[in-house]
């Protein structure tokens, strides 16, 4: 194993390093990889969702899994034998991103570090002449996703978004049959996060294990004290470093929801309510919420369910469609009128690129083919998706609490939205047994957003939330132009 990069030479290079990184880093132009060339992939946070990554592209030809990146050095043990079996040498293994970003023998990153590290990484990755797998979210906050979109163009690399149902041939088929306007318009194009979240408790201020670097976990995010609630999981329900249940599980859900709606890149507007209810936690982020958007004609809603709950029409964590001619219901077909559902109809041929629907795959073809074209989720796709998420939690956090008991229809008159608050009211009474009276939700204002600014429509304090000040060493750039 290599030497491992410590807390103090983080600090050596992290003085400016947001400047002096990107300067050098654009001086590797990334080699030409032949068709039987192996691609050595270095995978960024590895606890998780990385073990997926390392597993995934290990398993592919022609692929080694060379470096694993991770402030925590307790993450690397379980990967030592069977990479060092698999590719005749152990992976280097550093905890500073930089350190391995620095390394010409690294062809790409895969990206798996919590939400907070995902475009800057993103961004460090393309100036390094890295081509790039990044997760969802694909970004912490509107103005950072467009920075890391920006870059992957200005340095020509291939940057795939983690939403796997882009690779799904099943929703292609469901888009196939929209498209063919044979079931006629989309109406409401909904997608549901219903996923079991329980309370975390709260946890104290607490020194961080020494094998973590907290400096370089914290990365990009404000300076702060560690608490066992950060690593390794539960930041998601953090501001500083998640984005709640809509952008950690829903962001799939919110891709294949936009992806259904013809066209469809950002909303008009958006308007979200919900709240943390059923118990007193250290959690910020909503467990209960739901978002309306305009797309200018076509809603699309947006329900998270964190307590215990039932289905709504046979699905939990999916989609469903609502057409004039029918509804699509994951990949059931429900023609108007009638409540048996039937299979999809194939009306084309749910054409996606190359990798035989692994996700994974359809990236390193594109690695290989140096065509975005082939991607199945390029970065524009994830940015798009990740801003919807992102405009629905700015919405709730400006909100304002609304007693139940006052309003019983805070979407005024938008029916779908009413008819789906009715019932996370019911879900809330029946399903937990949480008693409405004197409770109070949160009541966001809607907001009217401009697609080709990427800035709201007067309303500063909801551009205020779409970017934030950034800590030194760890800043994300705000222009690629001197670059």
């Amino acid at each position: 194993m290599s030497k491992l990069i410590h807390r103090r030479d983080a600090l050596k290079l992290s003085a400016g390093a947001g400047l002096l990184f990107a300067v050098s880093g654009t001086k590797s132009s990334g080699r030409i990889i032949g068709a039987n060339d192996t691609i050595r992939l270095a995978v960024a946070g590895v606890n998780g969702r990385g073990a997926s990554h390392v597993q995934e592209f290990s398993n592919i030809k022609g692929v080694a899994v060379t470096h694993l990146i991770d402030p925590d050095t307790r993450t690397y043990a379980k990967y030592m034998k069977g990479l060092t079996e698999k590719n005749g040498h152990a992976p280097v293994c550093v905890q500073d991103s930089r350190k391995a970003l620095e390394d010409k023998n690294i062809d790409a990153i895969s990206i798996a570090t919590p939400n907070h590290w995902h475009s800057l990484l993103t961004i460090w990755g393309c100036q390094a002449g890295k081509d790039v797998y990044v997760e969802k979210p694909m970004s912490h906050n509107v103005a950072e996703g467009k920075m890391a979109v920006e870059a992957a163009r200005k340095y020509n690399r291939i940057v795939q978004h983690g939403t796997q149902g882009r690779s799904s041939k099943s929703w292609a088929q469901a888009l196939d049959l929209i498209k063919s306007g044979q079931a006629g318009k989309v109406l409401v194009s909904r997608a549901l996060c219903y996923k079991p979240r329980g309370s975390i408790g709260i946890k104290p201020v607490s020194a961080a294990p020494k094998e973590i670097d907290f400096d370089i976990w914290t990365g990009p995010a404000p300076a702060q004290p560690h608490h066992a609630n950060l690593v390794h999981y539960n930041w998601h329900w953090f501001w500083d470093f998640g984005n709640g249940d809509i952008g950690n599980q829903g962001v799939h859900q919110m891709d294949v929801a936009r992806w259904m709606i013809p066209g469809a890149t950002v909303p008009k507007s958006v308007v979200s309510l919900g709240g943390r209810f059923g118990y007193k936690d250290q959690g910020q982020t909503a467990n209960t919420q739901i978002t309306v958007m305009d797309f200018g004609g076509p809603l699309l809603t947006f329900e998270v369910r964190g307590l215990k709950t039932g289905e709504f029409m046979g699905e939990k964590v999916g989609n469903i469609i609502h057409l004039e001619g029918g509804t699509i219901a994951g990949d059931k077909w429900i023609p108007k009128g009638e409540t048996k559902s039937q299979p999809l109809p194939k009306l084309g041929e749910a054409k996606r690129g190359p990798g035989n629907g692994n996700h994974f795959a359809n990236f390193i073809e594109a690695v290989r083919s140096r065509k975005t074209e082939d991607l199945n989720a390029d970065i524009l796709e994830g940015h798009y998706s990740s801003t919807c998420c992102h405009l629905s939690n700015i919405s709730y956090r400006l909100g304002q609490p609304v007693a139940f008991a006052s309003n019983s229809t805070p979407f005024g008159t938008v029916a779908d939205g009413n008819e789906t608050f009715s019932r996370m009211r019911d879900h809330l009474k029946d399903d937990n047994a949480i008693s409405l009276e004197g409770l109070n939700y949160i009541l966001g204002p809607t907001l009217k957003f401009n697609a080709s600014t990427e800035r709201f429509i007067d309303a500063p304090a909801a551009d205020a939330l779409l970017s934030r000040a950034g800590r030194q060493g760890y800043s994300v750039p705000t222009t690629l132009a001197s670059l």
